[in-house]
């Protein structure tokens, strides 16, 4: 007989993205950056990790993905998804950062999580990804 992979459920799914979160955001206050929010609605989307680095801020998409899964976590960022995210960044540009002297643009970055057998992170960080 033959077996289908089971799909994870949303909530374990749900578990399985703030932990991502967690482990980039924690990866990314470790280089310097200063954590201003997380999981951010911005109307009807949402940036998963909002950070200023210096003058500049980040927007992060996180990402992670199964060892059985066919695309990998960066390469899952598609279109559709940096078009909702550049959204999200624009219209935060216009109510929160524009008038802000002390902030000079705004970047769009992206880190894939791998989760280690030994039950560490591995992050990688992709500036200006988008």
């Amino acid at each position: 007989m033959i077996s289908t992979p089971r799909r994870p459920s949303p909530s374990s799914k749900k578990a399985l993205g703030d932990r991502a979160e967690r482990a980039a955001a924690d990866w990314l206050i470790a280089q310097g950056l200063e954590l201003l929010a997380t999981n951010l609605r911005v109307g009807r989307f949402e940036v998963d990790l909002l950070f200023r680095d210096g003058p500049v801020i980040v927007c992060v998409e996180v990402r992670t993905r199964g060892p059985g899964s066919w695309t990998g976590a960066l390469r899952s960022i598609d279109a559709k998804k940096r078009a909702r995210v550049r959204a999200a960044g624009q219209r935060l540009w216009l109510e929160r950062f524009a008038r802000d002297v002390t902030i000079e643009r705004l970047r769009f970055d992206a880190a894939a999580v791998e989760f280690l057998p030994d039950g560490g992170a591995r992050v990688e960080h992709i500036k200006a990804a988008f």
